[in-house]
């Protein structure tokens, strides 16, 4: 969703999740590559803080020792895993995390994240999606204790 639309439309987007989050006192923001990425880019940004945090989905040299969570999508085939460098723990243990990502549909990516957040060390006090399309998602993602803010829906049924 975030390649389609530009690059003030993403800004506006963000600033809105972030007010949503504002008195939460979020120490960063992760996100799950790639298209949550210009997303937590402008919430980090609107929050005033100077470092946010991918999740990776592609294996990389840099990522061998990475922790990691598998995952099933239903716009990917096959399973995929979300890694997190360790050489960025520290970004993330011992602080207050705000996940975010373009859309939240069955939720598998969305828990694979936190629960790969939770890991980490990291206290995850938040997760927003500029779309939500299916309930179940949503559930999951508040079962874990996480409030979840998503600024929209839509029905897989309408595409």
């Amino acid at each position: 969703m975030t390649i389609d639309h530009g690059v003030r439309f993403i800004e506006t987007v963000g600033a809105e999740l972030a007010e949503r989050f504002r008195d939460d006192r979020i120490d960063i923001v992760a996100t799950a590559a790639t298209l949550g990425i210009p997303l937590a880019v402008e919430v980090s940004r609107a929050l005033g803080l100077d470092d946010y945090l991918v999740l990776q989905k592609s294996r990389k040299v840099h990522l061998k020792d990475a922790l990691r969570a598998t995952l099933t999508s239903i716009t990917s085939h096959g399973k995929q895993e979300l890694m997190l460098d360790r050489a960025r723990l520290d970004a993330v243990r011992g602080r207050r995390v705000l996940f975010v990502d373009d859309v939240i549909s069955t939720g598998s990516s969305a828990v694979a994240a936190l629960d790969l957040l939770h890991s980490a060390g990291g206290d995850v006090v938040g997760a927003g999606f500029l779309l939500q399309e299916e309930d179940a998602g949503a559930d999951e993602v508040q079962a874990r204790g996480v409030r979840l803010v998503t600024l929209g829906r839509i029905s897989l049924r309408e595409l």
